[in-house]
């Protein structure tokens, strides 16, 4: 009998449940013991309670986040807080548009970096060789080019009336003038001597854009110095402003657009060095090295302004040139530019620019309106790259989501 009860198939699993059951509590009682939770805040006692309602008062029942005073309430408060926000960036304008300039320089400055390390030079030393090249450039340009440049100036201010005059010579221009005189208004505003203190509001006017000009510049060279020197480290600022699981797309995609507006700063100033450099050995070759350097200076400058630049440096050059030489020398300087600016268009800025803007024409042309009307020149030098940013974005954010649904 005890040999049939032992095989029956009943007692097995009795047996089996008796023999694990300890073990199956060791095991519970380890696991307990290795996943300890914190112990939870004991809920306050009804004495507890009373005692802080008595010392403090009995709370409330909560607000009704529906209620027509609670939303009217935070309502105006935002608008409270929009309006303010909006005059605290009124009144800092000028500020926060000097660091954006002095941030798109830097980008622009970043590439020689990049090229130099990737000569072999760390990073620190060719941040410094940077900074000193530009500074070295800097003194140059003041020391050795600004006296020409304003003596150059002064000349062909001074010889602006009798270059009118010349101009009155001619049987059409006189035919013009007769009609509605604009040459006779231009010639007594210059010779008056007052254009240039009613252009800055009187002599006063004048020291103080001097000035504001010179503190302006001065500001913008050494934001522009510790944007380069900590370029690295500001970019990771901006980008730990994302959350961490979209940081590494945000690092990726803030880099392109970094990359783009460095290679179309400093691709805008080549071009425009290439400009003033072809203006100069122009006027050199026509005989007009007397104002040869301030007349490229100018040329360089304009060349930078998107789509009208080019034409304005090529206007301003064309005249002095009628004015100053006889008529052969002046269509000469009219072909010239003609040509060069049709080499420039088509070959010159396709392959500086290739690598950093993809922009279409008729974006490059609202945005250069957009942010002229804005900011004037500076909003339509930042325009273009900006508008590759944000055309960038788009294609790789917005219409990357809307293919994948």
């Amino acid at each position: 009998m005890n040999a049939a009860a032992a095989d029956r198939p009943g007692d097995g699993p009795e047996t089996t449940s008796a023999e694990t059951g300890p073990s199956d509590d060791a095991t519970g009682d380890s696991e307990a013991a290795i996943i300890v939770d914190e112990p939870e805040p004991e809920p306050e006692t009804e004495t507890e309670e009373s005692e802080r309602d008595r010392r403090f008062g009995k709370p409330g029942p909560p607000f009704d986040r529906r209620s027509p005073y609670l939303f009217g309430l935070l309502l105006g408060l935002g608008l409270l807080t929009a309006y303010a926000a909006s005059n605290l960036f009124t009144t800092m304008g000028s500020v926060i548009l000097q660091v954006v300039v002095s941030l798109f320089i830097a980008a622009g400055i970043n590439p020689m970096v990049v090229f130099l390390q990737r000569r072999g030079f760390p990073r620190p030393w060719a941040v410094l060789t940077v900074i000193l090249g530009v500074l070295g450039a800097l003194v140059l340009f003041f020391v050795a080019l600004v006296p020409v440049i304003s003596d150059q100036i002064a000349k062909i201010s001074a010889n602006v009336p009798d270059w009118i005059e010349e101009l009155q010579r001619n049987q059409r221009i006189q035919q013009f003038n007769d009609e509605y005189q604009i040459l006779d208004k231009v010639q007594d505003y210059v010779a008056s001597g007052d254009f240039v203190s009613s252009a800055f509001g009187g002599a006063l006017g004048v020291g103080l854009a001097v000035i504001n000009v010179l503190v302006t510049g001065f500001i913008v060279i050494v934001l522009t110095l510790y944007f380069i020197a900590a370029y690295d480290q500001t970019k990771n600022a901006l980008y730990r402003l994302a959350p961490a699981s979209r940081r590494d797309r945000v690092s990726k995609l803030g880099d392109r657009v970094f990359e783009g507006i460095g290679g179309y700063v400093s691709g805008a100033f080549i071009v425009a060095l290439c400009a003033g450099l072809s203006t100069l050995v122009l006027l050199f070759a026509v005989g007009m090295g007397e104002y040869a350097v301030a007349l490229a200076f100018v040329v360089m400058i304009t060349d930078v302004i998107p789509m009208i630049g080019a034409t304005i440096g090529a206007i301003i050059v064309c005249s002095i040139t009628f004015a100053t030489t006889d008529l052969k020398t002046g269509i000469i300087a009219v072909i010239f530019y003609i040509a060069y600016q049709q080499f420039e268009n088509y070959v010159i800025y396709p392959r500086v620019m290739s690598r950093s803007v993809d922009v279409p024409g008729v974006v490059i042309v609202i945005a250069a309106l957009v942010g002229a009307s804005l900011l004037g020149v500076v909003g339509a030098l930042l325009a273009i790259p900006t508008a590759a940013a944000i055309l960038m974005l788009i294609r790789e954010v917005y219409v990357r989501a809307q293919d994948q649904r």
